[in-house]
């Protein structure tokens, strides 16, 4: 199978043209002070706007970090945090919450009180590409939108529009805002992609390069093909011998391991948070028999499929998921 005709030169292109986010949950967000909202660590992007104060983050890569009217913060990989009105609110207020549906994937939380009024807008995104999930690993725990913006023109202006949005809440408006959201999010890991990382190995190193980067969008594009050395050195336009050396040198694996990594990791995603069945993950990944899939499931990540689906349908889903 060759995906020359399919995969432009330019990979890093070809890969943010594929970029799709699918909003999961948002939730719209009137909190007075005292209060504080604890994050458990979720599969999920997250992304929290502030409309307004007074709000702070606490994550453990970063520590507490105050947030003003009209921050955006994106957690690329949904580690666990906390949000609060102050570092000093430990208590999780959750429980003092009323927490309304509005249709669909959108939710109301409101907390009363005598103290002043924050207004938040949180929600949690699905990534569409399996392209772009080495990428986001790469992306640091936390990414403040006015870090980023001036590297997008857009950034802004989508920001103080969501800020309007967000303040004076009409018909249909936390539809909208999670639209905003979708679209802010794209942009603000497009600049961080267009901004960071200009060494000679790596993730990024590999996927610019203008061979490499081709077989690594084909690889992810069609996981569970037949792919051999020789159809990827193809597809990069390379000889066999030339295509292994390189793809070594920058990621510093064999072509052949990152695809069972990228496969076992897809099988964990889909076994974990669809329950897909273990034959239909097989199937789905190239794999002639589910025994065969097992066998490389279990040596890559030291468990058994049908151990890793039977704990994702045992747990119990969070409070409110945005």
């Amino acid at each position: 199978m060759n995906y020359n005709s399919s995969v432009t030169s330019d990979a890093l292109s070809e890969v943010l043209q594929d970029f799709r986010l699918s909003g999961v949950n948002y939730g719209r967000c009137e909190l007075r002070h005292p209060w504080s909202i604890s994050f458990p660590k979720q599969p999920l992007l997250r992304f929290h706007f502030v409309s307004k104060g007074p709000c702070w983050v606490h994550t453990e890569a970063e520590g507490w970090q105050e947030l003003g009217a009209g921050d955006l913060i994106l957690l690329p990989q949904g580690v666990e945090h906390r949000l609060a009105s102050s570092p000093n609110v430990t208590e999780n207020s959750l429980s003092a919450c009323q927490v309304t549906g509005h249709g669909g994937n959108v939710c109301e939380v409101v907390q009363e009180g005598d103290g002043d009024i924050s207004m938040i807008f949180c929600g949690s995104m699905a990534l569409g590409a399996y392209a772009l999930h080495p990428l986001i690993s790469l992306m640091p725990s936390i990414i403040r939108g006015c870090d980023v913006a001036t590297h997008d023109p857009m950034v802004n202006p989508l920001l103080e529009a969501m800020a309007i949005e967000a303040s004076q809440p009409r018909m249909g408006s936390a539809t909208i805002l999670s639209r905003m959201a979708d679209l802010l999010t794209a942009r603000l890991i497009r600049c961080w992609v267009k901004s960071h990382d200009t060494s000679a190995t790596g993730w990024l190193a590999a996927i610019r390069d203008p061979h490499i980067g081709r077989a690594l969008v084909a690889m992810h594009r069609a996981p569970g093909a037949n792919w051999t050395l020789e159809t990827l050195a193809g597809t990069a336009g390379q000889s066999r011998s030339i295509f292994a050396e390189r793809f070594s040198a920058i990621l510093g694996e064999g072509a052949a391991r990152y695809l069972t990594r990228l496969r076992m990791q897809l099988a964990q995603e889909w076994l974990a948070q669809n329950g897909m069945p273990v034959a239909e993950v097989a199937s789905k990944l190239g794999y002639e028999s589910e025994a065969s899939f097992a066998r490389a499931f279990k040596r890559v990540t030291s468990a058994s499929p049908g151990a890793v689906r039977r704990s994702a349908s045992g747990r119990t889903d969070m409070e409110f998921g945005f």
